[in-house]
């Protein structure tokens, strides 16, 4: 049986001062925590109140992209209520309104957390006292990892120029669109439909979200306007890393236009990070390439990105 989705992911039309962003990806390997530290870096640097999470449950490392050492308390003890508060396990970065929330690398079973488990950790965070929280999601395409994508009020999902990637992001954009589909279903008749969906072989014969709508007007016609109101607001970000040439840039406004034509989701492109020798070497070195080296080219595109993610701005075609 599939798990449900937690309650606290229903879509608000407002702009609440309070937000929570989440950058994922389909595939490891691209560059996700650097992106997620560094944007979180800009935008204290805008004066904005952030804490960082990180939310790869099992695969924790966003603490060494910020030069940290492990702290003694993570997500794992909250989760496992060795910490009573979300607050008790806040780290200070260095940066000032920089904090974080380190994930749990030595907790077995963490990547696979309860349902309640999971509910608790998203109404916490959503409750912290700061501008925006700023989770690093794991790879793929999990439960866990959709949800907490789909509870954020900004979702930005990380590809790179290969083709496994962009494969892996196009699949991550169908999945969440499906699974918030099924949590906005309004009767068990409609969820059978979402979950036969999901099998591209399926014998209703649906291919597409529009064959899904067709399906379910016809065994539940009463259904479909919250259907489409879930397709119209689900508004993911693209963001492309190790970018070389034009041809890489290109392949942001290829995702969105996919989404569009296949999915009838309206994705924007907030951006892309070139590829740079300086941010390998300050990984090396456990440093943050948009403090480290401000004037690179990797952490200058970093600064157009966080202001259009803020600005909720898309990306033209440029190099």
């Amino acid at each position: 049986m599939m798990e449900a989705l937690p309650a606290v992911v229903p879509v608000s039309t407002a702009r609440p001062r309070r937000q929570v962003w989440s950058v994922g990806g389909g595939k490891g390997g691209i560059g996700k925590s650097l992106i997620t530290a560094a944007v979180g870096y800009q935008l204290a640097r805008m004066g904005r109140k952030v804490v960082l999470v990180d939310a790869d449950l099992g695969g924790a490392n966003l603490h060494t992209c910020l030069g940290l050492s492990g702290p003694a308390l993570t997500l794992g003890d909250f989760i496992c209520r060795r910490a009573d508060r979300i607050e008790d396990i806040l780290v200070e970065t260095g940066v000032p309104g920089l904090r974080l929330i380190s994930g749990s690398a030595d907790f077995l079973g963490a990547a696979n957390i309860k349902y309640a488990q999971k509910v608790r950790v998203l109404n916490r965070i959503r409750a912290l006292d700061v501008d925006i929280v700023l989770m690093d999601l794991g790879a793929g395409t999990s439960f866990n990892i959709i949800d907490f994508f789909l509870i954020s009020d900004v979702g930005i999902l990380t590809v790179v120029p290969e083709p496994t990637s962009i494969e892996n992001g196009y699949r991550f954009i169908k999945s969440a669109l499906y699974r918030r589909l099924r949590a906005a279903a309004t009767n068990d008749a409609v969820r059978r439909i979402v979950d036969s969906a999901l099998d591209p072989k399926n014998p209703l014969g649906i291919r597409s979200p529009l064959d899904l709508l067709t399906a379910v007007e016809r065994e539940s016609p009463e259904s479909v306007k919250a259907l489409k109101d879930q397709m119209a607001s689900f508004r993911p970000r693209f963001v492309v890393n190790q970018v070389r040439d034009v041809s890489d840039v290109s392949i942001g406004h290829q995702l969105v236009t996919a989404c569009s034509r296949h999915l009838g989701v309206k994705a924007t492109y907030a951006g892309y990070v070139p590829f740079d020798d300086t941010v390998w070497r300050c990984v090396r070195q456990r440093r943050l390439f948009a403090s480290a080296m401000p004037d690179c080219p990797s952490a200058q595109k970093v600064r157009e990105l966080t202001r259009g993610l803020v600005q909720g701005e898309s990306l033209a075609l440029t190099w």
